[in-house]
C-alpha cells in the first residue's frame, strides 16, 4: 500500500502540461507591437546594472575586468535567449500559439510539474527580487542626486539592522515607488507600454553620451595600474593588508580568474529583463514574429551598452577610487564634467524607473499562469474585465516586492536574484536537450491519438498480464547496442527515457564539477596531481553520457528555429549557469533555501491537489474551463515534442 502511494505521488510530480492547439482565444488584450517588446526588454534590462551594479563590481570583484564579466554573463543570457525563442515559437504550439508562462509553461510540458513549480517560483523570485533591487537603486541615486538628506535623516530614526538578513535601514521611498508602479501596470498594459517607450528612449540617450564622453575623457592606464601608481597616489599608505585587498594584483584584470567568475556571476542579474518579453504571448499583436526579434536585439543593445559603460567607467577613474552608491555622477564629477554629472544622474533615474516597470511587468502573468494551472492560490488567476490585466497578481507581486525592497539590502537582493535565475534557465536547457530526442509531434493531433491508443494498450495490459499484442512483442529493449548505435532514424520511447537518464546524469555531474573547480581552485593552480586526476576523471565520466545523447536519433519535425550544435550547446550553457551559482555566497545560498522551502510549502500544501492537470487525469470525462488545454491532448513521457 505504502509504494502504491509513493508511485501515485510520483506520477502527479511528473504530470506534464496539456495544450490546446486549435485555439487563439485569450482573456488579455493583444496590444504590444514589436517596438514595444524591443523596449520593454531593454528598458527592463538597462537600470541597476550599469548605474549601480557596474561600479560596486568593478571596485571590489573585478576591476577593469568587468566588461569580461558582462561578457560572460551575456553569452550566458543569448544562450538563454536562444532557448526562450525555440520553446515558443517551436515547442509549444508551432509558433501559433503563444501563451502566457515564460520558462514556466515550457518546463511544464516538456519534464513535469514538480520542476515546472520549481522554475516558476524561482522566476517570481527573480522578478520580485529585480523590483525590490531596481526600487532600493533608484532610491539611493536619487538620495545621492539631493546630498543625501534622505538616508540622513532616517538613519538615526529607524534601525532595523540584522547583519545577514535586513538592511541596515528601511527604504520607505522604494516601497513608495514600488506602489505607485504597480497601480500604473494594474491600470492597463497600453499606458504601461507607452510610459515604458519614452523612459527608454531618455536612457538609451543618456547612455550614448556616457559611453562617448567616457572614452573622451578616459585614460587607458587606469587599465594598466601598479602597485607603484597605488601608493604614488597616496591613496592608502603602502600596500598595507586593506590597501592589498583594495587593489589586489593591479592590471586589467587585478583581482584574477576568480574575480570574473564572482563578478559575471553578479553581473548576470543585469540581463535576466529580457525574458520577460518571454511572458508577453498573449498581448502581443503577432507573437510570432514580434516575440523573437524583441529578445534578440534588446539583447544586442543591452550588451554593448553594459559593455561600453563599463569600460568608460573604468577608465575614467581609477577602479578602487569608484562610487558604490552612484559610479557614473561621480566618475564625470571627478574628471572635471561637473554639469554631465547631474545630466547622468537624472538620466540614471528614467533608467532605473524603465528597469523598474519592465522588472514588475511578467511578475504577475508568471504567478497568472501557475495559479490559473492550480498550483498558485486561485485567486491569483482572475482578470479585470476592463483593464485586461490579472489584477490579483499584479497587487499581490507588488507588495511582495515592496516589502522585500523596504527591508533587504541591495547587495544580498541581487545575489539572491542572480541564483534563482541561473538555475530557471538551467532547468531550461535541460528542457532544450530532452525535447529534441523524444518522440511524437506536439501539433499533430493524429499522432497525439495514436500515443493515447498506445498508452491505453499498455494500461490494458498491466492491468491484465495474459493479453499480448503486436506492439507489446515488439517492445524494444536496452542494450549497449541501443545506446550507441540505436536502429531507428526517428526517436523512439526507448530512446527518449534514455536521454531523459543521461541529461539527469550530466547535470549532477557538471554540479560536482563546477563545486570542485570553485572549492579546489587553489590546489588546481598548484598542479595537484589527486585534484586534477579527480577533474579529468568526472570529465571523462561526464563525455559518456554526452556521446550517448549524440548518438541518439532527433526528431525531424520541421521548426522556425532549433538550436543548433545539440547535445553541446545546452550543456555548455547549463555548466556556465550552474558554475555562476557556485560562486555566490553562502548567506545567498540559505536566503536560497528558505524560498524554496517556502515554495515547496505552498506545491505540496495545495498545488499538488489543486493542480487543473491532476483534475482532469482524475475526470477524463469533465469539462475545464481553460483555453490552454485540450482534454484530448496529453503531452505524456512519449509526446514530448521536438
Amino acid at each position: 500500500m505504502f509504494r502504491g502511494k509513493m508511485t501515485n505521488v510520483g506520477k502527479k510530480l511528473i504530470r506534464r502540461r496539456m495544450v490546446d492547439l486549435s485555439s487563439e482565444d485569450t482573456r488579455f488584450a493583444r496590444c504590444l507591437s514589436t517596438l514595444d517588446l524591443i523596449a520593454l526588454g531593454v528598458g527592463s534590462t538597462l537600470g541597476a546594472g550599469v548605474y549601480v551594479l557596474a561600479g560596486e563590481v568593478a571596485k571590489e570583484t573585478a576591476g577593469p575586468s568587468i566588461v569580461l564579466c558582462f561578457l560572460v554573463a551575456a553569452l550566458s543570457s543569448v544562450l538563454a535567449g536562444g532557448r526562450y525563442r525555440r520553446l515558443r515559437a517551436a515547442v509549444l504550439i508551432g509558433a501559433r500559439v503563444p501563451k502566457t508562462g515564460s520558462a514556466y509553461l515550457y518546463s511544464y510540458v516538456t519534464v513535469g510539474e514538480i520542476w515546472a513549480f520549481t522554475t516558476g517560483w524561482n522566476l517570481i523570485l527573480s522578478y520580485v527580487i529585480g523590483t525590490a533591487s531596481v526600487a532600493r537603486a533608484w532610491s539611493a541615486a536619487f538620495d545621492n542626486i539631493i546630498g543625501n538628506h534622505i538616508s540622513t535623516f532616517f538613519m538615526n530614526k529607524t534601525t532595523v539592522h540584522l547583519p545577514g538578513v535586513l538592511a541596515e535601514r528601511p527604504d520607505f521611498f522604494a516601497l513608495i515607488l514600488i506602489g505607485l508602479l504597480t497601480a500604473l501596470l494594474a491600470f492597463g498594459v497600453s499606458e504601461s507600454a507607452l510610459v515604458n517607450k519614452i523612459f527608454t528612449a531618455v536612457n538609451l540617450v543618456v547612455l550614448g553620451f556616457v559611453i562617448i564622453a567616457g572614452f573622451v575623457k578616459g585614460d587607458i592606464k587606469n587599465w594598466q595600474l601598479s602597485e607603484e601608481d597605488y601608493n604614488n597616489g597616496s591613496y592608502l599608505d603602502p600596500l598595507d593588508d586593506i590597501g592589498k585587498k583594495a587593489f589586489g594584483s593591479g592590471g586589467f584584470v587585478p583581482f584574477g580568474l576568480e574575480g570574473i567568475l564572482t563578478g559575471a556571476a553578479t553581473c548576470f542579474y543585469a540581463f535576466v529583463g529580457f525574458d520577460c518579453i518571454a511572458t508577453t504571448g498573449e498581448e502581443a499583436r503577432n507573437p510570432q514574429h514580434s516575440i523573437p526579434i524583441g529578445i534578440i536585439v534588446s539583447l544586442l543593445i543591452c550588451f554593448v551598452a553594459y559593455f561600453g559603460v563599463s569600460a568608460a567607467l573604468t577608465l575614467m577613474v581609477p577602479y578602487f577610487l569608484l562610487n558604490k552608491d552612484s559610479p557614473l555622477p561621480e566618475a564625470f564629477k571627478a574628471v572635471g564634467w561637473e554639469p554631465a554629472r547631474y545630466a547622468v544622474a537624472v538620466g540614471s533615474l528614467c533608467a532605473l524607473s524603465t528597469s523598474l516597470l519592465g522588472s514588475m511587468f511578467p511578475m504577475p502573468r508568471v504567478i497568472y499562469a501557475m495559479a490559473e494551472d492550480g498550483l498558485l492560490f486561485k485567486f491569483l488567476s482572475s482578470i479585470n474585465s476592463r483593464t485586461k490585466t490579472p489584477l490579483s497578481a499584479t497587487i499581490t507581486s507588488g507588495l511582495l516586492a515592496a516589502m522585500m525592497a523596504f527591508l533587504l539590502d541591495l547587495k544580498d537582493l541581487v545575489d539572491l536574484m542572480s541564483i534563482g535565475t541561473l538555475l530557471a534557465y538551467s532547468l531550461v536547457a535541460v528542457c532544450v536537450l530532452i525535447l529534441r530526442y523524444q518522440s511524437g509531434q506536439l501539433n499533430s493531433p493524429k499522432a497525439m491519438e495514436m500515443l493515447e491508443l498506445n498508452r491505453n494498450e499498455e494500461e490494458r495490459v498491466i492491468m491484465n498480464p495474459t493479453i499480448t499484442t503486436a506492439s507489446t512483442q515488439q517492445k524494444e529493449m536496452l542494450s549497449l547496442a541501443m545506446l550507441f548505435n540505436p536502429p531507428a532514424d526517428t526517436p523512439t520511447t526507448l530512446s527518449g527515457r534514455i536521454v531523459y537518464v543521461c541529461v539527469s546524469v550530466i547535470a549532477t555531474l557538471i554540479t560536482v564539477i563546477c563545486v570542485v573547480l570553485t572549492l579546489k581552485v587553489t590546489a588546481l593552480k598548484d598542479a595537484s596531481v589527486g585534484w586534477i586526476a579527480a577533474l579529468v576523471l568526472l570529465l571523462v565520466a561526464l563525455l559518456i553520457p554526452t556521446i550517448i545523447i549524440w548518438r541518439q536519433p532527433q526528431s525531424n519535425a520541421r521548426l522556425n528555429f532549433k538550436v543548433p550544435f545539440l547535445p553541446l550547446l545546452p550543456i555548455f550553457s547549463i555548466f556556465i549557469n550552474i558554475l555562476l551559482m557556485v560562486q555566490l555566497s553562502a548567506g545567498t545560498w540559505v536566503r536560497f533555501a528558505i524560498w524554496m522551502a517556502v515554495g515547496f510549502m505552498i506545491y505540496f500544501g495545495y498545488g499538488i491537489r489543486n493542480s487543473v492537470e491532476g483534475k482532469n487525469a482524475e475526470e477524463p470525462c469533465a469539462t475545464v474551463e481553460k483555453p490552454v488545454h485540450h482534454p484530448g491532448l496529453d503531452l505524456g513521457p512519449r509526446a514530448a515534442a521536438v
